[in-house]
């Protein structure tokens, strides 16, 4: 599962989606597409609009775009994470995200309780890999690292477990991409 605002998604979370189900043999990648993100403080673009974007992107792709933080009215990872487990207690989930959420992921709700309930795989991203690593929560759950070259399914059976994958880094970013928006906009 990457969750976010997706605003807009663009071809880095189409890269990491397909290089977890790849590495870690997955099913399927599912996209949770937010509501509202309580660490945001800019407006996104409204929420039908950017679910619409996250099917057009990934029409290709096994990917699947839930709306699960809408249909249980959260707007926190950890309630999400709790409603996806018990209603899929079959399944083994894993929450995926960049390095630069890795960073703040202390300031998140109750985010000691997602490294308890959910396994973690943060993928690389440029200019925030030193400081993910040096995270609070990197540090709180160092004994709880899977190194990379070490990812099979199996070291994932318990909690709290994460890796942080050495992956190829895509040089873009939602915010970048809306900052160069503006400015197109700012010029006609």
């Amino acid at each position: 599962m990457l969750g976010g605002s997706f605003d807009p998604p663009h071809k880095g979370h189409l890269f990491i989606s397909r290089e977890a189900k790849k590495n870690l043999q997955l099913d399927e990648v599912w996209w949770l597409v937010t509501p509202r993100n309580p660490l945001k403080i800019t407006e996104p673009a409204t929420y039908i609009e950017r679910v619409n974007n996250c099917k057009k992107i990934t029409r290709n792709f096994p990917i699947k775009i839930k709306e699960i933080e809408k249909k249980i009215h959260s707007h926190y990872s950890y309630k999400t994470i709790n409603y996806i487990i018990g209603h899929y207690s079959n399944i083994k989930f894993f929450w995926l995200m960049g390095a630069d959420n890795l960073i703040n992921f202390h300031k998140w709700e109750k985010w000691e309780k997602i490294f308890n309930n959910m396994s973690i795989v943060i993928f690389r991203r440029h200019g925030y890999n030193t400081d993910a690593l040096k995270s609070i929560a990197s540090q709180k759950f160092r004994n709880s690292r899977i190194i990379s070259s070490n990812m099979k399914i199996g070291n994932f059976d318990k909690v709290p477990s994460w890796c942080f994958i050495e992956n190829k880094e895509i040089k873009i970013s939602s915010s970048e991409i809306r900052k160069q928006r503006e400015k197109l906009r700012g010029k006609n």
